[in-house]
Formats: C-alpha cells, sequence, structure tokens
C-alpha cells in the first residue's frame, strides 16, 4: 500500500509518501515540506500548496491520503491555517477519487511508538528506525507526514489476515479492539433511538 501523509500547516506544509507492505515493513518514497511565505495573501499561499500536494499525488500516486486531523487548541489562527490545509489536501485527494485517512496527533503517536503520550523526538526517532533511515528527516513537518503515513498503513485494516493481522503491535491491537467495541456501542446507542 502506497500511502502519501501530510502534516498540515500554513508555513511549512509535510509531505510523506511511503510503500507499507502486508508484513508491515515500511519504506521511504519521497519526502517533502511545502513552504510558503507569511507575507503572501492567503489564497496564495493556499494556491501554492494546493499546487505543490496535486504534484506530489500526481508524482507518486498512492493508494490513500492520510491527514492530521484538526484538533482544538489555543492557538485559533494556527487552527484556521491547519483546517483550511486540509480541506485543499482533502479536495486534491477527492478529485483523484482517493481515500482519505484522518488520524489526530494522539492516534499518529500510538501507532509509531505505543504510546499516544510521546514527544516529538520519540516519534521522530521511530520514523527513522521504522524506515531503517540513518538521520531524522527534517524539519520536524517532514517526519511527522511520514509518521502519519506510516500509522494509516498500519491501521488500515484491508488486506490484513492471518499472519499480518498478528504482526500488530499491543498498542494496535488494543486499538482494533477498541474501535470494535466502540463501533459496536454506537450501533446499539443507534437502535435503542
Amino acid at each position: 500500500m502506497r500511502v502519501l501523509g501530510i502534516d498540515p500547516g500554513l508555513t511549512r506544509c509535510g509531505v510523506g509518501v511511503v510503500d507499507v507492505s502486508a508484513d508491515r515493513r515500511a519504506v521511504l518514497v519521497a519526502v517533502t515540506v511545502i513552504r510558503t511565505a507569511p507575507e503572501l495573501p492567503l489564497e496564495r499561499r493556499l494556491l501554492t500548496i494546493g499546487d505543490g500536494i496535486a504534484a506530489l499525488l500526481d508524482a507518486h500516486a498512492p493508494d490513500a491520503v492520510a491527514i492530521e486531523r484538526v484538533f482544538a487548541q489555543h492557538n485559533v489562527r494556527t487552527v484556521m491555517g491547519t483546517a483550511q490545509i486540509s480541506g485543499v489536501a482533502l479536495h486534491a485527494a477527492a478529485a483523484r477519487g482517493l481515500t482519505v485517512g484522518l488520524h489526530t496527533p494522539t492516534e499518529v503517536k500510538a501507532a509509531i511508538t505505543g504510546y499516544g503520550a510521546a514527544d516529538k523526538r520519540q516519534v521522530q526517532n521511530m520514523v527513522a528506525r521504522v524506515l531503517v533511515l540513518a538521520d531524522v528527516p527534517k524539519p520536524a513537518d517532514a517526519a511527522d507526514a511520514l509518521a502519519i503515513a506510516i500509522c494509516h498503513a498500519w491501521r488500515t485494516p484491508t488486506g490484513r489476515t492471518g499472519a499480518a493481522a498478528s504482526a500488530l503491535t499491543p498498542a494496535q491491537q488494543a486499538w482494533r479492539a477498541a474501535e470494535k467495541t466502540t463501533g459496536a456501542s454506537s450501533a446499539a446507542r443507534r437502535l435503542t433511538r
């Protein structure tokens, strides 16, 4: 499975592409950061990042796109920029008929390190280990995009049966069990309404 991961940002948008086999081995395909200058008008910044994402989607033909899910923080301006870039990325993926997975930072940390409260350095080091890289990808936005892509591939159940399914880490197995329980609980609540 080839996944293009996006760490959305208005000044620096990390984009990483990985190939992940059924046995969970991940290989780096490409990684970059699309940058825009803060003094540019918003529409020009969105266009620059949108064009960059579109070019990477066309060049690498991923099977899926993974984007860090926008979450609440104190800086509304940062949340707005992140949401706008996420919208641009969602549009580019949908225009190509690609499925998109949205993953929270906690989900990504748990998938990569087995610990949802891991710090950035731990995530970056694990990305380098998983991809068998001599150095941690820089800047942090690049490593984050790769982590998002790996997380998506590891959490996507398609094609995972038998030995490949048992290759999941204990954290991933716990996450799957919780998802099944939550899904069953949600379905039961809908039926009782």
